[in-house]
């Protein structure tokens, strides 16, 4: 299923709180882009159109899938059916801001968050480019101004469920909720910093709880939380838990726990609140390396907050990312055979890391000369350890093979 835009539709909200006219269009995977924009340019006559970058590829070594040149498609009808200029932004965007612009031919590019960036570049553009660019914009010519990220998200509105609901089986989907940006573990492979920042900035946990209880009295009961990390702060997540159990709202939905500072107590909020069930991102099941990856915890921490979660009735989904620096054989095999110790209800294994720009693992591949340092990251490229690269896609194929 292909992800609702939930980060479009914030932008969309700030924008029409700033007074402007707007109307979303969600393309799916496989849209005829054509038949979905130019209606929708026609009937609204745009003076600009925003575009999402969500993700730039499916992160799989083996086949890798680049999903920009959809994108470049989309920017391409846009261009054939209005006049107007085209800002690019979104997540995926805010990884490569350089790049992605001139690879997609648009007029301007957005990095962070939008909610703010977006109305202000607007009433830049009505002001004839009087003053300097707002912040966090890009253009072609290689100019930007400085990224800056709001201290506070109750500033951005949550968007309601007409401007990006509106479709059949709506009630019957899972909802993406957001009620904390920023991250600041520093996995070596990991791009969230450039897109949210470091810090954990969050929402107060009264405005996540009436939104969602605005969208149940409209019907939506199965959400998930997109947050990075949903037990961080744990206090935060405790005080979400409670207002949730108050608000007896009757939910469904899914969380991403980093497997470190979930206590008893947490776990019994998450599942009294309607926790059913979690991602549980440890990525490694080798003491050697999860050093390596930069991870804060042990596998006795992940194992004992695994067994936490299943007491209390919480499905656990674990990811195991492998090929990393300084992995072997030996250290791939402690990995699997600590995961399927767990006893998982659903276990999903990745071979080789997407090198991302700016990150301790892109210094690494360079180092280890798999990368050149002006490289351009746009277009997949993967750390895999040299000495597994031909051993490890055989090996989880193999054992896949036999599930």
């Amino acid at each position: 299923m292909v992800p609702l835009p939930l980060g479009l539709a914030c932008v969309a909200a700030a924008t029409e709180r700033a007074g402007h006219g707007v109307r979303m269009v969600a393309l799916g995977s496989d849209a005829d882009c054509e038949k979905e924009i130019r209606p929708a340019i026609e009937q609204l006559s745009p003076d600009v159109i925003g575009v999402s970058v969500r993700n730039i590829d499916d992160q799989n070594m083996q086949s890798p899938h680049f999903l920009l040149a959809s994108l470049r498609q989309v920017v391409a009808v846009c261009r054939a059916a209005s006049s107007a200029r085209i800002v690019v932004g979104g997540a995926g965007y805010s990884i490569f801001p350089g790049s992605v612009l001139a690879y997609l031919g648009a007029d301007i590019g957005i990095r962070g968050e939008g909610e703010a960036a977006f109305p202000a570049l607007l009433s830049w553009l009505e002001q004839g480019r009087q003053s300097p660019p707002p912040p966090a914009t890009y253009f072609p010519d290689g100019s930007h101004a400085a990224t800056t990220f709001a201290p506070a998200l109750d500033d951005f509105l949550l968007p309601e469920p007409r401007l990006w609901l509106d479709f059949p089986d709506s009630t019957a989907t899972r909802i993406p909720v957001q009620t904390r940006r920023g991250c600041p573990l520093d996995c070596i492979y990991c791009s969230t910093s450039a897109i949210e920042g470091r810090p954990i900035r969050r929402r107060s946990s009264e405005s996540v709880v009436r939104w969602l209880t605005a969208l149940r009295k409209n019907g939506f009961r199965y959400f998930h939380f997109v947050d990075n990390t949903f037990n961080l702060p744990p206090s935060y997540a405790k005080e979400l838990c409670r207002k949730l159990i108050s608000a007896d709202l009757g939910l469904d939905w899914w969380a991403i726990v980093y497997p470190k500072w979930v206590d008893t107590e947490l776990a019994e909020l998450m599942a009294k609140a309607g926790c059913t069930e979690v991602s549980l991102g440890f990525e490694s099941g080798s003491e050697t390396m999860l050093p390596q990856l930069n991870k804060r915890f042990t596998c006795t921490e992940v194992r004992k907050i695994s067994d936490t979660l299943a007491g209390v009735g919480v499905k656990r989904y674990g990811f195991l990312l492998l090929g990393g620096p300084r992995e072997t054989m030996e250290t791939v095999e402690e990995s699997l055979e600590f995961a399927d110790s767990l006893r998982l209800d659903e276990l999903k294994i990745t071979v080789g890391l997407r090198i991302y720009p700016q990150t301790p693992l892109a210094l690494t591949a360079v180092a280890d000369g798999l990368l050149k340092s002006d490289d351009n990251l746009l277009f997949p490229r993967f750390y895999i350890s040299p000495l597994l690269r031909d051993w490890l896609p055989d090996r989880i194929a193999r054992r896949e093979s036999r599930q």
